[in-house]
């Protein structure tokens, strides 16, 4: 209490102007006070949506990019469905993938229809045929040139030679709706 009746005392014995300059003084601090302040809380506001800016721009692009990954696929399988003829079928896509020598069963099933785009299934049995055929099979039906959906695959060791597998796949080639035309 001694300092701030000090304080006091010596701005009452001050002459009028000196005291005038000391209040425009201190008012000056106080405004300069409140300007930093204010700018500071709006530099931090600003921060603050600059960072949710960047969370939200990064979002952003990994979306693109998943739109970008989705567009390309979309036009392999657009590609793929465009080089389907109408009298191709899962057997002359098993055919070419090439099988020359091992028996192979194509026995054709009922298709289903789905939004525009026609499945004829087959089913397909292969004998005799090394783990590493049946890879090679799978690759080029997933990679060919055709849209192909493998349905059911059911894969048998043989007892005499358990090297060679017995396998059963249910195929499905997707074909584009055929309108007729009026």
């Amino acid at each position: 209490m001694k300092r701030l009746d000090f304080l006091r005392d010596a701005f009452r014995e001050m002459d009028s102007r000196t005291r005038l300059r000391w209040g425009i003084g201190i008012a000056l601090i106080l405004l300069l006070a409140i300007a930093y302040t204010t700018a500071s809380g709006a530099i931090s506001g600003l921060s603050r949506k600059r960072v949710g800016r960047e969370a939200d721009l990064m979002e952003l692009m990994l979306l693109k990019q998943r739109y970008l990954n989705l567009k390309k696929e979309s036009e392999r399988l657009a590609n793929r469905l465009a080089t389907v003829k109408a009298d191709d079928s899962p057997g002359r896509v098993m055919e070419e993938a090439g099988f020359k020598g091992k028996p192979v069963q194509i026995r054709p099933l009922k298709g289903e229809e789905h939004g525009g785009l026609q499945e004829e299934l087959a089913e397909v049995k292969i004998d005799g045929l090394s783990a590493n055929e049946l890879v090679n099979l799978l690759h080029r039906l997933e990679k060919g040139s055709k849209p192909v959906i493998l349905k059911k695959l059911l894969v048998k060791t043989r007892f005499d030679d358990p090297a060679k597998l017995d396998v059963t796949l249910t195929v499905a080639l997707i074909k584009a709706v055929q309108t007729e035309k009026r």
